[in-house]
């Protein structure tokens, strides 16, 4: 089928093949809710949200899968904690174990701290300290503004945080987009980078999505979002050729109907199934993309077309190209279930070495019929070890910082210390009083130096104070407490 290429997207001359292209990737969901006015009350009607802050929509869950125990969910957190404040020993020492805690799934309170260790992303941020608040700053340029700003309403408009035209989803939505068009001014952007970033928004601020949406498109999935395509487009023939071996029936079937992987595995490759999945699937994808990369991505596709696409009773209702796509385009439920598809995607047997090897050769057959590449990308890295092992970071990047402020409540004497108390001469009171030292902080960081005991001297309790980096009524949690607290 011919195409026409347009900026970043692909357009195609036959529009009724268009529907799994980057140019419609939001017209369903755009077209759900009506204007301005319509939207405002929507989002400000009492609507009932879902765990994960839809309130409405395909993505909408109902809570059916929320089958984890809380203290199993506790044990987890402690133990991602754990990971988390040794992250550099974790991966280079216990990266299975890091892996398989992916697999099982990253607890929804540290899940957007997890995905930026996991991306590099915060080694990026501490090492580019100011950056995002200097590409924030600037205008940026008009021809990438009006596209950004266009689709900036299509992104997940059933999702608590972008219903509102102008909220603050979408404002930090803008952000991010606008800085990455600065970031790489020769790249700039593309329709299919604005659902990643606001999955990324979903979970962490926008300095840190913005170092998240860096890393996945310069690290994870280079070239994907350059003009001409041409990255997503040797990709699409490395998953039809995976699929020859995964599923002969399902190979033959697009084969015998001349089905250009780009028709159907655009949207779910430069989306990360972002738009395609049921929400808790889509996170747990997104946890295992992150730790073991794009290979990921590849499984979940192959997963998909076999359980559609597998057996000659189910190619009996679609003969032709048309109905193919249709059928692509409403998979069952039952196949994108979270336990169901996750399970399947890790007893598949595709690894990183298979898709770099098709790759070689997809590079080498792309050549023979095309010529060079025009989008020179950096090479693929595979996941988390991949990506740390390229640019080990320091101690220092890896560091947490706290989170939140909070002020300490002031306590009184109890009355044990008031029986103790005797009585003092004038001038032992003025001492006292000249003496007087800050309440002892009920939320001490690990870090931080004994508290001074209350059998210290004045002298000495107000020397320890001055050590403290933390005094007074704001004290700062640091983000184990944070997270032990969400």
């Amino acid at each position: 089928m011919a195409k026409l290429q347009s900026g970043n997207g692909v357009q195609w001359k036959d529009r009724r093949g268009q529907r799994g292209t980057v140019e419609s990737l939001a017209e369903h969901e755009s077209s759900s809710l009506g204007p301005d006015s319509e939207l405002n009350g929507f989002a400000n009607a009492e609507i009932q949200t879902d765990k994960y802050g839809f309130i409405g929509g395909a993505q909408q869950s109902a809570g059916e899968n929320d089958n984890i125990p809380p203290d199993v969910l506790r044990q987890r957190e402690v133990k991602w904690l754990d990971m988390l404040n040794s992250w550099d020993k974790w991966m280079a020492k216990k990266h299975k174990k890091v892996k398989l805690r992916c697999q099982k799934g990253i607890p929804p309170s540290l899940r957007g701290r997890a995905w930026l260790y996991l991306s590099g992303g915060k080694v990026k941020k501490e090492q580019n300290q100011g950056k995002f608040q200097e590409l924030d700053s600037q205008p940026g340029d008009p021809k990438w503004l009006d596209v950004i700003e266009k689709d900036l309403h299509r992104q997940f408009p059933f999702h608590e945080m972008f219903v509102a035209r102008g909220g603050h989803g979408q404002q930090d939505l803008f952000r991010v987009l606008k800085a990455y068009t600065l970031h790489r001014p020769e790249e700039g952007y593309c329709q299919a980078q604005a659902p990643i970033a606001a999955v990324l928004l979903m979970h962490m601020p926008a300095e840190d999505a913005f170092w998240g949406l860096v890393q996945i498109c310069e690290k994870y999935l280079p070239g994907y979002y350059s003009a001409g395509l041409e990255a997503i487009q040797l990709d699409g023939e490395i998953l039809f050729t995976l699929l020859k071996r995964v599923s002969p029936v399902a190979h033959r079937h697009l084969k015998k109907y001349k089905i250009d992987p780009i028709l159907y595995m655009t949207e779910w490759f430069m989306c990360a199934f972002s738009r395609t999945l049921p929400w808790a699937s889509v996170l747990r994808v997104w946890d295992m993309f992150f730790c073991e990369g794009v290979k990921i991505i590849f499984r979940v596709g192959l997963v998909l077309l076999k359980c559609m696409l597998g057996s000659q009773e189910k190619l009996k209702a679609c003969q032709g190209q048309y109905e193919t796509m249709e059928l692509l385009r409403s998979i069952e439920p039952r196949y994108m279930q979270e336990a169901f598809l996750v399970q399947e995607v890790i007893e598949l047997a595709v690894s990183e070495r298979d898709i770099e090897k098709e790759h070689l050769s997809q590079l080498r057959r792309w050549k023979e019929t095309r010529g060079e590449l025009h989008c020179k990308s950096p090479p693929r890295m595979h996941g988390a070890q991949a990506i740390m092992a390229a640019e080990p970071p320091s101690r220092q990047d890896l560091k947490q910082n706290p989170t939140i402020i909070v002020e300490v409540p002031q306590t009184t004497e109890s009355q044990t210390e008031k029986g103790k108390t005797t009585k003092k001469t004038k001038t032992e009171k003025i001492k006292d009083t000249k003496n007087t030292s800050p309440p002892p902080n009920p939320y001490p960081l690990p870090s931080d130096p004994a508290l001074p005991s209350n059998n210290l001297s004045p002298g000495e309790s107000q020397h320890l104070q001055k050590d403290t980096p933390l005094q007074g009524s704001n004290q700062s949690l640091s983000s184990t407490e944070h997270d032990t607290y969400l």
